[in-house]
Parts: C-alpha cells; sequence; structure tokens
C-alpha cells in the first residue's frame, strides 16, 4: 500500500471521529466521511461526505465542514504524526446517489419485465 493510500485511509477516519465527537455545530447534519485523497506531496487532502437529507441539509453541512475546517485540521495535527498536515478540502461525495439512481432503474426495469412475461 503506497504511503499517499495510507495517509488518506488515517486522515478519513480521524476526521470522522473529529466530526462525530468535537464539532457541535447545529448546521452540520448527519455526515458520514465516504474517502478521502490525499496528493503526492501530502499537502492538500480531498475528503468526501455524504448526508443524510435534501439539498439544504447538504448545503449546510458542506458550509459547515467548511467553516470548521481550521479547527478540523488543528485537531489532525494533533492526532496524525506528521510534520506537515494537509489542508482539508471538503466535497459531497454523489456516489451514494448515482448508485441508488442506477438501483432504481434496474428496479423498475426489473418489474417491466415481469410484467410482459406475465401478459405473454
Amino acid at each position: 500500500m503506497k504511503r499517499t493510500d495510507r495517509v488518506a485511509s488515517q486522515i478519513m477516519r480521524e476526521v470522522a471521529d473529529i466530526i462525530q465527537k468535537e464539532i457541535k455545530n447545529p448546521h452540520l447534519g448527519f455526515v458520514t466521511i465516504t474517502s478521502a485523497d490525499v496528493t503526492p506531496d501530502l499537502k492538500l487532502a480531498k475528503v468526501y461526505f455524504s448526508v443524510l437529507g435534501d439539498d439544504q441539509q447538504k448545503t449546510d453541512s458542506h458550509n459547515a465542514l467548511m467553516h470548521s475546517g481550521r479547527f478540523i485540521r488543528k485537531q489532525l495535527a494533533a492526532r496524525l504524526n506528521m510534520r506537515y498536515t494537509p489542508f482539508l478540502d471538503f466535497h459531497i461525495d454523489a456516489s451514494i446517489e448515482h448508485v441508488s439512481k442506477i438501483d432504481n432503474i434496474l428496479k423498475k426495469i426489473n418489474d417491466e419485465r415481469k410484467e410482459d412475461a406475465d401478459i405473454d
């Protein structure tokens, strides 16, 4: 496993723990950290998250995370054994929504095929 992958994995775990235990922002919804990517120089970490709720809750949660970014980075620095703590860039992870849409389309196709088979 490459160093960037190990660092990304640890950042993902630690950021999730910090959000769960140390951030008390009412605008932060039910956030789940889904993945993290770190640049080869370890100076930037893109942290992907999903939020249960509508688009407004996603936007509010994204804004709350961006607002809390410096605090999260400071907490992360205390937990990671690194010379430099990466800058955190938060992104809404839309992959779960895409999977859900594809799943719904496949279910619809399957239901239509069953209906066609019942007619014949």
